[in-house]
C-alpha cells in the first residue's frame, strides 16, 4: 500500500489490511467503519481549507 500522508487515512487502510484475519461475514461492518472514517476525514479537510481569494473585490 502507498502512504497517504494523512494518519487517519493510513489507519483506515491498515484496518482494511487486516480483513484477511476476519471472517467474511464480519467484513461489511469493517467496510462501513472505514468508509465513515474516510468520509469524516474528507469533511474535516473541507472545513480546514482556506478560502480562495482575499475577499476584496
Amino acid at each position: 500500500m502507498t502512504e497517504s500522508g494523512e494518519a487517519r487515512v493510513a489507519a483506515a487502510l491498515a484496518r482494511l489490511g487486516g480483513l484477511g484475519e476476519v471472517p467474511v461475514r464480519e467484513h461489511v461492518p469493517v467496510f462501513e467503519e472505514v468508509l465513515g472514517g474516510l468520509e469524516a476525514t474528507l469533511a474535516s479537510v473541507d472545513d480546514a481549507s482556506p478560502i480562495q481569494g482575499d475577499g476584496v473585490s
